[in-house]
């Protein structure tokens, strides 16, 4: 994968206010850039992508900021994410690849009964089966979720710190190429971007709403023989990192034409068939 900080990009640091020309490494090495409000934290992204042209900005929110050996913010799939106290080693990835590749025959199995539309594309296309077990939670898969709502981002972010009112939620800005259909594929970012909506059938509600897409390698790491021609630091979305903002969820949403979207909102499970069947694909290849 291509480190966006080869490139200039714009970007708000810890303390200043305005935003300037720096690196990702700067970026990720940081401990973020506070913002108040949603509607701080929603022009201040405006002003990104204005000054970040060539980039299309996605988001991911998170109750923490993880971080690799040198202290840099690591965004990483959760196949790939560390295993006790490193990196995983081969033995833990061999398991998590062969219990992927079950939860994918148990998908396609599921899915063919179901009736859902768009079977001839879910057997063909690793990357689309993938993004649906990554985004209900099946088992662990070379995919990133991230949304292009900053809303979504933000009350992700929010829930995932419930337990402390002084604790500090994230949203990181994530820059990819322009986005084309369902699936873009750059060889020279080297990565990949789904719109779930396009891969989902329609009868699936949460994928709209949370207005999802999924970020792969390019070309995808389907086994531990292909993981194997990569560093641990290049599988690390980290590195396509523009910004890193933090907040304080009990006073970030004060302003009432911005409410927080409730938890019951982000995951309509009861209304979202595919969520049923992806718990039924969880039970037949048990917990990750």
């Amino acid at each position: 994968m291509e480190t966006i900080g080869k490139q200039k990009i714009w970007s708000f640091l810890d303390r200043s206010q305005e935003c300037k020309v720096t690196t990702n490494t700067r970026v990720r090495e940081g401990g973020g850039h506070k913002v108040s409000s949603f509607l701080e934290l929603a022009r201040k992204i405006a002003e990104l992508q204005f000054l970040n042209r060539d980039h299309v900005l996605l988001f991911r929110g998170q109750g923490g900021d993880h971080r690799n050996v040198k202290g840099n913010t690591s965004v990483k799939p959760t196949l790939f994410r560390p295993g006790g106290k490193g990196n995983p080693d081969r033995a833990t990835l061999e398991k998590r690849f062969e219990i992927l590749a079950r939860a994918e025959r148990a998908l396609v199995g599921r899915y063919q009964s179901a009736g859902f539309r768009g079977l001839d594309r879910i057997k063909r296309h690793h990357v689309l089966r993938w993004s649906i077990l990554q985004h209900y939670e099946v088992c662990a898969t070379p995919l990133l979720d991230v949304t292009h709502s900053i809303r979504i981002a933000a009350s992700f972010a929010s829930l995932s710190v419930k337990d402390s009112a002084k604790a500090r939620a994230y949203v990181f800005v994530l820059g990819v190429p322009n986005l084309s259909g369902a699936i873009t594929a750059s060889a020279e970012a080297g990565l990949q971007i789904v719109r779930l909506s396009s891969v989902c059938p329609p009868q699936a509600v949460r994928p709209h709403i949370q207005e999802g897409h999924l970020l792969g390698q390019y070309p995808e790491v389907t086994g531990i023989a292909e993981r194997e021609n990569y560093f641990h630091y290049e599988m690390d979305f980290g590195l396509r990192l523009v910004a890193k903002f933090h907040f304080e969820p009990t006073s970030f949403w004060t302003d009432d034409d911005f409410p927080k979207v409730a938890e019951s909102a982000l995951y309509p499970n009861a209304k979202d068939p595919l969520h049923q069947l992806a718990l039924d694909v969880q039970k037949e290849v048990g917990k990750r």
